[in-house]
């Protein structure tokens, strides 16, 4: 498999294992909670480092979502004990845990890639540098398979709780009062948000995650009201961005992350103004009749 191939599919994979929980991260309108998390895993990136010195060992990927996961209770918490509102608990928590991580990159590790332009952007190039190689044969990027199994277990996790999550994320009271255990699932899916956060910092940053997680599924949501269909919008929207962010920075030579995040975000915006347009449209029909 080329490196250029091999690259593609990385961009792909990442995109689609960030989309597909993205879909209920933005219908439980918890977009800048993962913008914490992606912020609050360096320190633990830095740790898990410090320890395997790979970044691909699951040691390291669990500790960096498990210093997401700080955040996600450690905001819980703080909303509960009604002293702090809004999203006044994650502007308390996250900066101090990323800035951390930042003196920890500085001070400990500015000899090797992990610096701030991969902490901020992430370089899928350098993501798909290392190659996974079986019987003499290059069989793609070593972190293209991490992505996979995170794509799979995104999967399989969304399918055997599909139901609940839909229930806990529409309606929470009515899914308590059906027995359902709504914050250890919601905990367990924010860890999994964290999980796949932490995975695609290689190739994203912690900044450019954000947008593969919630622009996918937030452009789809302005498509369809129709959660399946969503979540297919949703994967399809990811697939796309990818692949076309992926060739327009292949020929321009620029960052591969930041082309697929400006086409994400032209995609939303072209179909946020045709929805106003038709929005308007329907808006002048209904006028027309009535004056009629």
């Amino acid at each position: 498999m080329s490196f250029v191939l091999g690259t593609m599919l990385l961009a792909v994979v990442t995109a689609l294992a960030c989309a597909l929980p993205g879909a209920f991260v933005v219908l439980r309108r918890n977009s800048m909670l993962v913008d914490a998390i992606s912020h609050s895993i360096l320190p633990g990136i830095i740790f898990g480092y410090f320890f395997t010195h790979n970044f691909n060992s699951p040691f390291m990927i669990a500790a960096a979502a498990l210093a997401g996961l700080a955040v996600v209770l450690g905001s819980e918490w703080l909303t509960r004990t009604g002293l702090l509102t809004g999203d006044a608990p994650q502007g308390l928590i996250f900066p101090a845990l990323f800035s951390a991580g930042v003196i920890l990159v500085t001070l400990e590790f500015a000899n090797i890639h992990l610096d701030t332009h991969m902490v901020l952007a992430g370089d899928l190039n350098i993501a798909a540098w290392e190659p996974l190689i079986i019987a003499g044969t290059r069989v793609g990027p070593a972190y293209l398979y991490v992505m996979l199994g995170v794509l799979l277990i995104n999967a399989i996790f969304l399918a055997l709780f599909y139901s609940k999550l839909k229930v806990t994320t529409f309606d929470p009271q009515f899914a308590t009062s059906l027995g359902i255990r709504s914050r250890l699932l919601n905990t367990a899916f924010m860890f999994l948000v964290s999980v796949t956060v932490t995975a695609a910092f290689n190739a994203a940053g912690a900044i450019l995650v954000i947008a593969l997680v919630v622009i996918p599924a937030a452009t789809a949501y302005l498509l369809t009201t129709r959660l399946p269909v969503m979540i297919a919008f949703t994967a399809l929207i990811a697939v796309a961005g990818a692949l076309a962010g992926f060739w327009v920075a292949y020929v321009l030579n620029a960052a591969t992350s930041a082309g697929m995040s400006v086409f994400y975000g032209l995609v939303f915006a072209a179909v946020l103004i045709v929805t106003k347009l038709r929005q308007r449209q329907i808006r002048s029909r209904r006028q027309s009749a009535v004056s009629a």
